[in-house]
């Protein structure tokens, strides 16, 4: 260590105030964060990039500092799907801090993760009172059966009003409206079930069948329209 002249002819003075790091809740303990093998915990966030055109949600299980599984969530940049599978083989096995020096191919990600460091190493994770934390394969459980983002699509103007296109039961075939026109209800077919009912052999018309729905005042509708053509 090299110091100044100005430095090494002054006397010495004990620091009193020296109680080192505050701790912080980890998988419902509190620990005094000193290294980043000292972080462990499952948290997840945002992020987005330069021109705001995408985002990506970023989830990430830790344990001992190091990243041991990653759910990388992207829309609205067809590029940023491929930059998502080349971060889905480059996080796991990283610890936080090279996760954090890495380049992730895209700014949202690269954006996604430096928010979730500064989250788990605040202790601000969805495990931090969670006595253990989760098990590896928590991230892709959060995605539920048919393992598929939560994905909402909505659109309106003044002149035509709204259009519900995507909501989170599926992919809307058809919108319920009354008598003045108002959205009173909706029907949908989950394409994640639809997919999985024809790898089990069904034919296309009969996993369409199966895997459709509706939700509202559908028995009320005065019309039904196509929400993408009409």
């Amino acid at each position: 260590m090299i110091y100044t002249k100005e430095i090494e002819c002054k006397c010495h003075v004990a620091q009193g105030a020296k109680h080192g790091a505050a701790p912080i809740p980890e998988e419902g303990k509190w620990v005094k964060a000193r290294e980043i093998k000292d972080i462990s915990g499952l948290t997840h966030g945002i992020g987005w990039c330069a021109p705001q055109q995408g985002a990506c949600k970023l989830t990430l299980n830790i344990k001992e500092g190091i990243i041991q599984e990653a759910l990388v969530e992207t829309i609205g940049c067809s590029g940023m799907t491929h930059s998502a599978a080349m971060a889905s083989e480059i996080l796991p096995g990283l610890t936080l801090l090279e996760a954090l020096n890495t380049d992730l191919v895209c700014d949202a990600i690269n954006t996604a993760m430096r928010e979730l460091f500064l989250q788990i190493v605040y202790g601000r994770s969805q495990t931090a009172f969670s006595e253990g934390g989760l098990p590896i394969g928590a991230a892709l459980d959060d995605l539920g059966k048919g393992s598929r983002s939560q994905i909402g699509t909505t659109y309106g103007t003044i002149e035509k009003g709204p259009r519900y296109l995507e909501i989170a039961e599926g992919y809307i075939t058809k919108l319920a409206l009354d008598e003045n026109d108002e959205i009173i209800g909706y029907k949908y077919v989950s394409l994640g079930k639809m997919t999985d009912f024809i790898k089990k052999g069904d034919s296309p018309n009969e996993a369409f069948e199966k895997a459709s729905g509706e939700y509202g005042r559908i028995k009320d509708a005065a019309k039904l329209i196509d929400p993408r053509v009409e």
